[in-house]
């Protein structure tokens, strides 16, 4: 069963991405020739609106094969008003990234629908003080539920962090001690601290942890949207960086993750609720948008450089050249999934 859930959640997010690109090319009146999920040979196959719609055998991915436009043949160029070449770069660009588009879409679609159905989070609730630090000084407890701190309102533990740390001098906290609400003055501390990447860094904290209590978020329209846009800019920012830290090394490449592991998170979330299907696979919508905007070649962000390059010179990039990159990119993207695979294997047996 949880194959079969993969198979579709990653079919549903290709589906959606191919989608954006064949929307924004159509609208552009380039001709597609073909609507693909999966590669290689074809099990499915319908003529519809003058495009082939086809499932295949490999449901790693998908492609829409427009004229003039041929990733198999980077050098391919076919004339008239329906075909790719025959565009404006900024349009080709548009077209590129219509599709990592659709996927940030989506992912905010399920995070808004995440948060009508009743999202979960830590409640502002204080499980332990750490000894000596500014909470403690203040008086702050066990239990103790913050409301507020200065003029704004808490409803979740991480607004505590993002308030502590977007404000300076003395904080004014209000919370609610059996039944009572009092009001404490805490002066945080510059302390030692990790990010996600479990880089050393230093940030305003008063040496408080949550209680481990789990809440539901009752959240108006407007509020859902807004959290949607925010867990879509969170996960999207979260994963750039991610990209980022694993080229300087700080994340080391055995933490790179296949289609195993991504099959199995997806996996363990569609037995956990709905609720966890819906943020994984729209972290992994996030992640699909965010890689294929790298400057890699063979990928829409490397489309998009080569048509930025046109842009800024008036010339296009020779046929070699083309080919040379684009050959490269497939290098380096087949390099990554035989890491990902390797590292998930490595798991496996690490496990047993």
């Amino acid at each position: 069963m949880g194959t079969i859930t993969f198979l579709l959640v990653l079919s549903f997010l290709v589906f959606f991405h191919e989608l954006g690109h064949f929307l924004a090319a159509r609208y552009f009146g380039v001709k597609v020739h073909v609507f693909s999920i999966g590669f290689g040979k074809q099990l499915y196959s319908k003529y519809w609106m003058g495009t082939s719609w086809q499932i295949a055998l490999i449901p790693l991915g998908g492609y829409v094969k427009m004229k003039g436009q041929d990733d198999s043949n980077p050098a391919l160029v076919e004339t008239g008003d329906d075909s790719y070449n025959t565009k404006q770069p900024w349009q080709r660009i548009i077209i590129l990234f219509a599709g990592p588009a659709a996927n940030f879409i989506l992912a905010a679609v399920l995070y808004f629908s995440i948060a009508m159905m009743g999202a979960t989070t830590w409640a502002a609730q204080v499980g332990t003080v750490q000894e000596n630090s500014p909470a403690f000084i203040a008086g702050i407890k066990t239990n103790d539920e913050i409301l507020r701190i200065n003029d704004t309102e808490i409803k979740a533990w991480d607004e505590i962090g993002k308030t502590i740390i977007s404000t300076e001098g003395a904080l004014k906290f209000f919370i609610r001690r059996d039944g009572e609400i009092i009001a404490k003055t805490i002066n945080p501390e510059i302390s030692d601290s990790e990010n996600m990447f479990k880089e050393k860094i230093k940030k305003r904290m008063i040496g408080i942890s949550p209680s481990g209590k789990i809440i539901n978020l009752e959240l108006s329209i407007s509020e859902s949207l807004v959290y949607a846009y925010e867990k879509t800019i969170f996960a999207s920012t979260m994963i750039f960086q991610g990209v980022q830290k694993l080229i300087q090394g700080v994340i080391p490449s055995s933490e790179v993750g296949g289609v195993i592991t991504i099959g199995k998170v997806i996996s363990d979330a569609s037995e956990s609720s709905i609720i966890a299907l819906f943020a994984i696979t729209a972290l992994i919508s996030v992640n699909l948008g965010v890689l294929n905007l790298l400057p890699i070649p063979a990928l829409d962000g490397g489309h998009i450089m080569f048509n930025l390059y046109e842009m800024i010179t008036r010339r296009k990039p020779s046929d070699q050249v083309f080919l040379f990159l684009t050959i490269a990119g497939w290098v380096i993207l087949g390099s990554l999934m035989l890491l990902g695979i390797y590292n998930d294997i490595n798991r496996i047996f690490l496990n047993n």
